[in-house]
């Protein structure tokens, strides 16, 4: 007697997903937060932007983390690695921003493995925003979280940017995005400054700038702090892949434009 047990056949055969996300609800292991009423001091993070340069693109963050009128951090990062083409900034409330960024990273690497491709840099905008998405619920509880997204396009040759809203929604951006309580005063800044075939340099000493410029203005994005050691977190993604910027060639840059601002 065959006493094996056959599915019916009408019912489809189990297969991979190629989400990982996808797995963990399969199996009902997808995390839930319960979020007490009454105010939360929770530490955010702002301010972030990024920028198109002659070779890529360009995306930087301050160091400093609030918790209502108190710094919280002075040295959290906020610029990441997506994979080895593509970078992801977190600013909003920063301990869901950095779990959202690592789950970014493990979809993509758990894409890649699946489907023995790696998403094309429109499709990895297009998920983060579904993640963005994902958690609209709780922004509706005040716990925001809006990335800003970079890569370098290798069908087109070209470095892209992408912004979000709380929302969701995906917005590509021509020439530089920011985001954050200092979002508006360092778009200010590029605006007036940004110009088509920055080379290297000048890109990075335009982000640090813009990034000043913010801290003058508003009390939650810290500026460079030589004394202490602290500078802007600041990657690179170009044809040749993912590069963060050490401090040793930033410190220079910020101590220029700290002696130039007025």
């Amino acid at each position: 007697m065959n006493i094996s047990k056959r599915l019916p056949s009408n019912e489809p055969p189990i297969v991979p997903e190629a989400s990982f996300v996808s797995v963990l609800e399969q199996h009902g292991m997808t995390p839930t937060w319960d979020v007490p009423s009454g105010g939360m001091d929770i530490p955010e993070a702002t301010t972030i932007l990024a920028l198109r340069w002659a070779d890529g693109v360009l995306m930087a963050g301050d160091r400093r983390a609030t918790a209502g009128n108190v710094i919280a951090h002075r040295r959290i990062r906020k610029v990441y690695p997506a994979d080895d083409r593509s970078a992801v900034a977190i600013s909003g409330t920063a301990g869901m921003a950095t779990e959202l960024t690592k789950l970014f990273q493990t979809e993509l690497e758990h894409y890649e493995k699946i489907e023995g491709t790696r998403l094309s840099l429109d499709g990895k905008a297009n998920y983060l925003a579904r993640m963005v998405r994902g958690n609209l619920p709780l922004a509706f509880q005040g716990l925001v979280v809006v990335p800003l997204f970079c890569g370098f396009d290798d069908r087109e040759q070209v470095g892209k940017l992408y912004s979000y809203d709380v929302v969701g929604g995906r917005y590509e951006e021509q020439d530089y995005a920011t985001t954050g309580s200092g979002g508006a005063e360092a778009r200010a800044f590029l605006k007036s400054a940004w110009s088509e075939g920055l080379d290297e340099g000048a890109a990075i000493r335009m982000a640090v700038e813009a990034l000043v410029a913010a801290s003058e203005e508003d009390s939650a994005t810290g500026g460079p702090d030589p004394r202490r050691g602290i500078y802007p977190n600041l990657v690179m993604v170009t044809g040749a892949g993912y590069r963060e910027v050490p401090d040793t060639e930033i410190a220079p840059v910020a101590a220029e434009v700290m002696e130039a601002r007025p």
